[in-house]
């Protein structure tokens, strides 16, 4: 017999099997009952947060031949027929590699055909944001006006892609990212079913990993049952997946923080030579420094145990909110660093070195050395030198990467220097009211990237936010649509009025300026009246 994935053994068949998207399945099981379901529906949300699953099982509900309270009884012969794939009436298509003109020509030529068995023929088209534009014209005019016989149910991941005319004829369910929870509770359940034996906090460290998708969390629960014999604790999984213990990350964070440059390279180097992924293991640095500057917010975190939440308050207490938000961008620089490098590891090491000195002591080492120190203590380049674990010749890319990482600390006098010249004071008066609020709402990844910032009103409906990392990611961040709502609900409520936000960094005023005074010099040198009105 051959083996079946676990995410597809366990694949929910009825609405109320699914977590964490309560509020689409209760909506999705009135209409089954009521008789009103739509002839179009789309289905957005990330990967593996239900959509195909809800599909499939909406299929069901409106065929089946004895349904229950919204939901397929599974056992007619159209649910078993749609459940094995051999019904003709349910069409599942991949929009990836389904994409051209003609496959959704034959669609429309097959709708006009009444179901072979079923009620209705159902057309589930996944990924369908990756249609050709003249597919999408093709499967407008169908969709817009199909026989009553037909439902089509769209997935995507990525519904900005879509033309507004395909949005305005579906009715639109967006999945959220399934909590923490919720992805324990399901697993609990698949690993009582199987005879799996794995503890809690193993649970919880799968979760977390798999960032709110349900199929990878099944995914990487089946990678640690292949390869660990017997109880999965949490050390396997961190293990088997290739990231640092909780320690090891306590550890490096703690000489970062500390400024202790010899605690650091000598860390890492014992991690690496352990063979741990570069990659995963700097991106449990940014999130427990994340998790850091999380609890120094709200005091709140999940996944660890009394033992390191103390920890974790200890490293608090010795540092700053702005200095945590710059490490986390710091970090997440050198992430995007050594992606494309052939040479990780040297890289790698000189972002560390790069990361344990804090912007105000990079500035009075600036001050106080000679311009062949860079800030670094001549030792400590030695010792890194001597204990890099890559000794291949370096090529001239990674020279200059080395040099730009290194570059960047002399870059930072001048950011702190430029940094003094942003005034403190905002001219919007309810500007801490709003973060305050954004805070209080639970919206952290906002709040995070507010923090520093300051206000000034533009005119009557705009303020203009100046952000106080120069980084353009905490920029997109915060103008995404979901986030930039938020805000400028929040504005408007406290303004009294509704007003537009935007949003601006250090180098964006600095163009600006520069911009500005050009137009000034062009004007003095016309010697003509010009009004300048800022919009």
């Amino acid at each position: 017999m051959s083996y079946t994935a676990l995410y597809r053994k366990f694949r929910p068949l009825n609405f109320s099997e699914m977590v964490g998207q309560e509020h689409i399945t209760d909506t999705l099981r009135k209409q089954v009952i009521a008789g009103r379901v739509g002839h179009a529906y789309l289905f957005n949300g990330g990967r593996g947060t239900g959509k195909t699953s809800a599909a499939k099982i909406l299929a069901r509900a409106i065929n089946c031949l004895n349904p229950h309270d919204g939901e397929p009884c599974n056992e007619c012969e159209i649910c078993k027929a749609i459940i094995s794939g051999s019904l003709t009436d349910v069409v599942e298509m991949d929009a990836a590699s389904n994409n051209s003109v003609d496959d959704i020509r034959s669609i429309r030529e097959e709708v006009n055909f009444l179901p072979t068995r079923a009620k209705y023929r159902v057309y589930i088209i996944d990924e369908v944001h990756m249609l050709s534009t003249g597919a999408f014209n093709a499967l407008l005019k169908t969709l817009e006006e199909p026989p009553e016989h037909v439902k089509f149910i769209l997935a995507t991941t990525e519904p900005q892609k879509l033309p507004a005319t395909i949005l305005s004829r579906c009715q639109r369910f967006d999945f959220k990212r399934i909590s923490n929870q919720d992805v324990v509770k399901r697993l609990k359940i698949i690993c009582k079913e199987s005879n799996i034996d794995i503890t809690e906090d193993a649970l919880k460290i799968i979760a977390v990993l798999s960032e709110g998708a349900m199929r990878d969390a099944i995914s990487i629960l089946e990678r640690c049952i292949g390869e660990q014999k017997g109880l999965i604790d949490e050390n396997s999984v961190r293990d088997l997946v290739g990231i640092p213990k909780t320690t090891q990350i306590y550890s490096i964070v703690k000489a970062i923080i500390e400024e202790n440059t010899d605690e650091v390279i000598t860390n890492t180097n014992n991690i690496i030579n352990e063979g741990k992924d570069v990659n995963n293991f700097l991106w449990e640095i940014i999130k427990y420094i994340k998790d850091i500057l999380v609890y120094k917010s709200s005091k709140t975190l999940e996944i660890y145990n009394n033992e390191e939440k103390e920890q974790i308050n200890e490293l608090a207490e010795k540092i700053s909110k702005e200095r945590l938000l710059h490490l986390i961008y710091e970090l997440s620089e050198l992430s995007s660093t050594i992606k494309g490098s052939s040479q990780k590891t040297l890289i790698f090491e000189a972002g560390m070195i790069k990361a344990c000195m804090n912007l105000e002591t990079r500035s009075k080492n600036l001050d106080n050395s000679n311009t062949d120190k860079v800030g670094l203590d001549v030792n400590t380049v030695e010792k890194f030198n001597s204990q890099s674990t890559n000794k291949s010749i370096i090529n001239k890319e990674e020279t200059n990467n080395v040099s730009k990482i290194t570059s960047d600390l002399k870059d930072d006098k001048s950011k702190v220097t430029k940094n003094k010249t942003v005034s403190n004071t905002a001219n919007v008066s309810y500007w801490n009211n709003v973060i305050e609020k954004i805070k209080q709402n639970g919206k952290i990844s906002i709040y995070v990237n507010l923090i520093g910032s300051t206000a000034r009103e533009v005119n009557d409906m705009t303020i203009e936010v100046l952000i106080a990392n120069k980084n353009n990611f905490a920029k997109q961040i915060l103008e995404s649509h979901e986030n930039k709502v938020e805000i400028e609900k929040i504005v408007s409520m406290e303004a009294g009025k509704t007003m537009n936000v935007k949003f601006i960094t250090a180098e964006d005023k600095k163009k600006d300026n520069l911009k500005s005074n050009s137009i000034e010099n062009i004007i003095t040198d016309l010697d003509i009246p010009i009004n300048i009105i800022d919009e």
